[in-house]
């Protein structure tokens, strides 16, 4: 059976078309995945995002248990800041990749859809097999998370709080009040725009601040954002969908995520990093984009001369370029910057430049700022 957000009657109400994602069933679009994805780009959008998960870390060993389960030293990360990193096997390959935040004496994580009793399972049968005192609590029905993004999102909630969003900085986080709602924001994000988190509990609570953004945002052109918009905004930025990057167990070396790694510390999943990484030869994510008509998708072949050297992960028609974009793993020898590599797309290569993410560049909207003469920024 599917799940929904508590928040399922008002994103109806607002127009949603639903899918399932990770057991959820949640708003793909409201209007278009392109006007929707502009809106962030340029503007501000607000995204319900209760299909990610919550989990409390309590107890005098949870920063060792942390620092045991994932590939950062948690004693390195002071009260109100997070971080992102991974949580892995013994083999090395990712169960998840999550944020954690340190909030006074304990932790939250966030793992991804689907992903919650997995990763609160593993928690607790580490903390048990190596005698730390420390709990993982799963929570998730317990919150409701909204993602507020865009260049105006910080205006947007300011007019809801006291406190001073711009001492907020980026990867803080802390309790606060949003439209007299005490709730949780962190400062990160999944679409390389400015924005913010918010984790409300109980939910009952989470209509109220919705409408209240919304009300705030509304001089601004504040638009709900559904999941197909996430998906093109987060794969122009490079950023990781745990369910198509990890797929069949990659490590953070291969998703070029080496440098969330502490290498001062002992993590579960460290010897064999080390040897893969001496070792080097291993596939590796990259970006690609398309100079041919055409738009890639998950599973579709990457080849060079006709020889398979990859297989696209993630791939899209990016509403930025207007082009399509796609990343995937590729044999090492095959990712140098400008390399004009083919992507199979039904049966018919189509040619792609390998570049360096972020596809679309952290200034794109300030470049683009006039479309069918309006000034959106």
């Amino acid at each position: 059976m599917v799940k929904r957000s508590p928040l399922y009657a008002l994103q109806k109400k607002l127009g949603a078309k639903f899918t399932e994602f990770a057991g959820f069933e949640m708003p793909i679009q409201y209007s278009s995945i392109k006007d929707e994805h502009l809106i962030v780009r340029r503007k501000v959008g607000i995204f319900d995002v209760s299909h990610m998960s919550n989990v409390w870390v309590t107890g005098d060993g949870a920063d060792d248990l942390i620092s045991l389960t994932t590939v950062e030293d948690a004693s390195r990360i002071g009260d109100k800041k997070s971080q992102y990193t991974a949580i892995l096997r013994e083999n090395g390959t990712v169960i998840d990749d999550t944020i954690f935040m340190h909030l006074d004496d304990k932790y939250m994580i966030i793992p991804n859809a689907g992903m919650d009793k997995i990763v609160t399972d593993w928690l607790n049968k580490k903390a048990e097999e190596h005698n730390i005192n420390s709990k993982a609590e799963n929570v998730s029905d317990k919150y409701v998370i909204l993602a507020i993004q865009g260049p105006k999102s910080r205006e947007v909630l300011q007019k809801l709080t006291d406190v001073d969003l711009k001492n907020v900085g980026f990867f803080n986080c802390q309790y606060i009040d949003i439209a007299g709602i005490n709730c949780i924001i962190s400062h990160t994000g999944y679409t390389g725009e400015l924005g913010f988190e918010l984790q409300i509990s109980p939910t009952n609570h989470a209509e109220k601040v919705f409408n209240k953004i919304f009300e705030a945002g509304n001089e601004f052109g504040i638009k709900p954002i559904g999941l197909g918009a996430r998906d093109t905004l987060r794969l122009e930025k490079g950023f990781i969908l745990a369910g198509n990057e990890f797929a069949g167990g990659r490590t953070p070396l291969e998703a070029t995520m080496s440098w969330t790694i502490n290498w001062d510390h002992d993590f579960i999943g460290k010897k064999a990093l080390i040897k893969q990484k001496e070792k080097g030869d291993y596939e590796r994510l990259t970006c690609l984009i398309c100079t041919d008509k055409g738009i890639p998708r998950n599973g579709c072949e990457i080849q060079k001369d006709g020889k398979k050297i990859g297989m696209v992960t993630s791939g899209s028609l990016s509403p930025c370029l207007n082009a399509g974009i796609a990343m995937g793993y590729c044999h090492p020898d095959y990712r140098e910057k400008d390399l004009v590599l083919d992507i199979m797309i039904r049966n018919k290569p189509v040619k792609a430049r390998v570049v360096k993410p972020p596809m679309v560049p952290k200034d794109w909207a300030q470049q683009n700022k006039i479309l069918t003469g309006k000034l959106f920024i």
